[in-house]
């Protein structure tokens, strides 16, 4: 059995996207393109898609909340245990996709990966509500779980571990940054002749072109 889903929806109709306009560093239009999103109360404007590969080359993808942005790169946090991390301490890669619809636009990233600092992380899961500082201690994440049950004990047991002290972050759960070296800004329009410019790192620093959509 299967389904044909093609749904002729209605045409895209966003901004024009320009490469000769465009800001020199793609950091500059994605916080710009960021603010727009937020402006138009995207909902979760910082989910991403964080796509790895493990070292067999098989790939995995996911959803993820951006946490920070600067020249450096985008950041979120995760367990040091889980199988996205596997794959990111496997390659020292990743890809990022936001996808934001209400304005028809979509921004891919691709670079390298790095943890962020101890004091960074320590900073951020300081900042978390109590119960999620809780679930990253006592989740083994990614692991096989009998019930979950299982898990609500294992947060009564920390809740009385700790007497109502606040929690340290545990070595094994902190950020990753990545270290873009190529960002696409990608612009619906109508009759899917889409606006494409792709930003690659260079020594010289960023190059743009325009892609054909």
């Amino acid at each position: 059995m299967s389904w044909r889903l093609w749904h002729h929806d209605a045409q895209y109709a966003g901004d024009t996207l320009d490469p000769a306009t465009c800001p020199d560093d793609p950091l500059d239009l994605f916080v710009a393109w960021f603010a727009a999103a937020e402006a138009a109360t995207t909902p979760y404007v910082n989910a991403m898609t964080l796509a790895t590969v493990d070292g067999r080359g098989r790939p995995s993808a996911r959803v993820v909340l951006l946490k920070e942005v600067d020249q450096r790169g985008f950041v979120f946090f995760t367990s040091y245990r889980s199988r996205k991390a596997d794959d990111l301490e496997a390659s020292g890669r990743a890809a990022l996709v936001f996808h934001w619809q209400g304005l028809d636009r979509q921004v891919r990233v691709e670079g390298a990966v790095e943890r962020v600092s101890e004091a960074d992380s320590d900073a951020y899961f300081a900042s978390r509500p109590l119960g999620s500082r809780l679930g990253a201690i006592a989740s083994h994440q990614s692991q096989p779980l009998a019930s979950r049950a299982e898990l609500e004990a294992r947060i009564t047991a920390l809740e009385a571990e700790l007497g109502g002290a606040a929690p340290p972050r545990p070595p094994h759960w902190g950020g990753y940054r990545v270290v873009p070296d190529a960002v696409e800004f990608w612009q619906g329009q109508p009759s899917r002749l889409h606006d494409r410019v792709l930003y690659t790192a260079g020594d010289g620093g960023w190059s743009r072109v325009r892609l054909s959509p």
